[in-house]
């Protein structure tokens, strides 16, 4: 389980995270939702440690992620893939060395052809078998997104984090990559976290979502719940996403 408890987090005079509160459990699918700019990437990027709090802070496994030394924390971090926006490839390295570099850079102790077995079972696994010698350069935006999520799986990570994982698709890709998600983590049995702003997207991968608003989780419920609530700033979310 992942805790997040009063989480505070400005940029100059911009205040962005306004005491979050939030409870991840262990096997769900999660969406966070809301208005560009609201702090859902924010969140995420402090989850795994790549950004430390002003107040409050993260639990996770028992453990403050903000308290750990660097030792600690890049063990914490090999529990998490982390597909960023826009998939973040290295553009002068092949689908294999994008895929692979974090068993290189973090001396797993695989070898090379040990690396390369695992690389090619996990581009198998997001449906781009053969694509190794590849470049990025070589690849559509969906590809693109494919291959981060390969990156994202290579290290047999127990919890996923998608980072606006349709942004730029055209609908039969973001339908793809949504089906994706579904069957990782059926496969898998992960923890999903997926901040989006794609309410389609939402419909067809969360078990649960939680929407923040002027930095702080406003609501978390089903699908159902959303569509239920009376209230009227989810009401107004609603209309204007179209969920």
């Amino acid at each position: 389980m992942i805790e997040i408890i009063n989480l505070h987090k400005s940029f100059g005079d911009n205040s962005v995270l306004r005491g979050v509160n939030l409870e991840i459990n262990e096997g769900e699918s999660l969406a966070i939702i809301g208005r560009s700019g609201c702090g859902k990437s924010v969140l995420l990027k402090h989850i795994v440690g790549l950004l430390i709090p002003d107040e409050g802070y993260i639990k996770f496994d028992g453990k403050i992620i903000s308290n750990l030394d660097r030792k600690e924390l890049y063990k914490i971090r090999r529990k998490f893939g982390f597909l960023f926006q826009g998939a973040a490839l290295f553009d002068s390295m092949t689908v294999e060395e994008n895929v692979g570099i974090a068993l290189v850079e973090n001396d797993s102790g695989f070898s090379k052809e040990e690396i390369k077995k695992i690389v090619e079972e996990k581009l198998e696994l997001v449906g781009l078998p053969g694509t190794q010698n590849l470049k990025p350069s070589e690849l559509s935006g969906g590809m693109k997104k494919r291959v981060g999520l390969a990156r994202a799986l290579v290290s047999n990570p127990e919890y996923i984090l998608y980072d606006e994982p349709t942004t730029g698709l055209d609908p039969i890709m973001s339908d793809s990559i949504d089906d994706l998600i579904k069957d990782l983590n059926q496969k898998l049995n992960v923890t999903s976290i997926i901040v989006t702003h794609d309410m389609f997207s939402v419909k067809n991968t969360a078990d649960r979502i939680a929407m923040m608003h002027e930095g702080k989780i406003y609501f978390t419920g089903t699908s159902a719940e959303v569509l239920e609530s009376s209230d009227p700033i989810i009401k107004k979310f609603i209309q204007r996403t179209g969920f």
